[in-house]
């Protein structure tokens, strides 16, 4: 199953990080917080990721044009007045990722839409560049296949500025919309499970894929929620992205599974 991750947006609440980069290529613990979210679906056997990137699309490419030397020992041999580059080994993981521009003001999700063509026929997972999560993966897949509804995402309890969800007693999601003043609900963190359906409730570059496609997805009984009681923090900040820091730092990330 293929993993797509949103990692076009300015991040202007962040903007001492962003200007230079995109906030996903924002480093936490001396990786970019993308290579994180990264690193937990891979922990659980998903390695093959679609990054829709906009907002200075050149730094996620660049970057990953050399990860495999910056993350390799290597010979360079000058000695015979050529470039000879010798691989010892390596400590790269087994991905495969596909970096599509899906334009610099395109809504997350006409985003979505313009990588139909690399989703094919088949369910995919998604998720935002900016969201760290210890939610066990494998499970929140095999949730999403025992209810059949088109349409899964993680929900979790904070305070924050999320779209807001109305959760029934069969887990089933009644409502959608944009978080309020001072809302107590559970918000949607990501983490979703899509049927390929969903491209039908996408129309174009300025679909927010918050708005109408969830809300009418939750109106026709199609978006179920999988209540995650565990970690969960989006970076919009400077505070936010700090505070991860110092979780790296004490060894204390709940999101850092691959090292348990």
């Amino acid at each position: 199953m293929k993993v797509v991750l949103l990692a076009g947006g300015f991040g202007t609440r962040i903007s001492e990080e962003s200007q230079l980069k995109p906030k996903p290529m924002i480093e936490i613990g001396g990786k970019p917080i993308l290579w994180h979210i990264m690193k937990e679906y891979s922990h659980y056997g998903f390695n093959e990721f679609i990054i829709c990137a906009g907002y200075k699309q050149h730094v996620i490419k660049e970057w990953f044009a050399d990860y495999f030397l910056h993350n390799s020992d290597i010979t360079f041999d000058f000695t015979k007045g050529e470039n000879e580059m010798t691989i010892h080994n390596n400590c790269c993981e087994p991905w495969k990722v596909t970096v599509v521009d899906t334009g610099l003001n395109t809504m997350t999700g006409g985003r979505i839409k313009r990588i139909q063509k690399y989703i094919g026929n088949e369910p995919f997972m998604m998720t935002y560049g900016d969201g760290v999560c210890d939610v066990n993966i494998k499970e929140l897949v095999k949730f999403h296949y025992s209810h059949g509804k088109i349409a899964t995402l993680t929900a979790v309890m904070l305070e924050q500025q999320k779209g807001v969800l109305d959760i029934g007693g069969n887990n089933a999601v009644k409502s959608f919309r944009e978080k309020q003043h001072m809302d107590g609900a559970p918000i949607n963190a990501g983490y979703m499970v899509l049927n390929p359906e969903i491209f039908t409730y996408l129309e174009g570059d300025k679909t927010v894929f918050e708005r109408e496609p969830l809300e009418k997805l939750a109106a026709k009984g199609e978006l179920m929620s999988y209540m995650h009681k565990g970690f969960w923090q989006c970076m919009d900040t400077k505070r936010e992205m700090d505070m991860l820091e110092e979780l790296i730092a004490e060894r204390m990330a709940p999101w850092i599974t691959w090292e348990k």
